[in-house]
């Protein structure tokens, strides 16, 4: 039986590796697979990372939330699902909370986040 949980912890790490890290505050893009009838195409969601859960889990996920035609859209999606294709950090955000839902009470330059600067060694 644990060497059962050992493979499935295995590959859990080798999927998630493929991810760069990431945290809430974040502004990622998550290329997402979608079927339609009998064809798959990939749809970018590009947002901010509000927060994730259950860390280091086979049941890991992350909500992601942008502004589409002043209408806020929020994701919810799970690091290991199949449909994902492909995470990009596109830029890191300065942030003191690992859930960020204030943000849903403001608009505009009130939900803007400041951008982590990284030394570079």
């Amino acid at each position: 039986m644990s060497e059962l949980i050992k493979l499935v912890e295995a590959t859990i790490e080798n999927r998630t590796s493929e991810y760069p890290v990431f945290k809430a505050g974040d502004t990622i893009n998550v290329h997402v697979k979608i079927r339609e009838g009998n064809k798959e195409r990939i749809q970018q969601f590009q947002g901010t990372v509000m927060q994730r859960r259950n860390l280091s889990s086979s049941g890991e996920t992350f909500t992601v939330r942008k502004i589409s035609n002043g209408i806020a859209v929020e994701r919810v999606f799970p690091i290991l699902s199949p449909s994902i294709a492909k995470i990009e950090l596109i830029r890191r955000g300065k942030v003191r909370r690992a859930r960020l839902f204030f943000l849903r009470g403001r608009q505009g330059k009130a939900a803007r986040i400041k951008e982590l600067k990284v030394a570079k060694a």
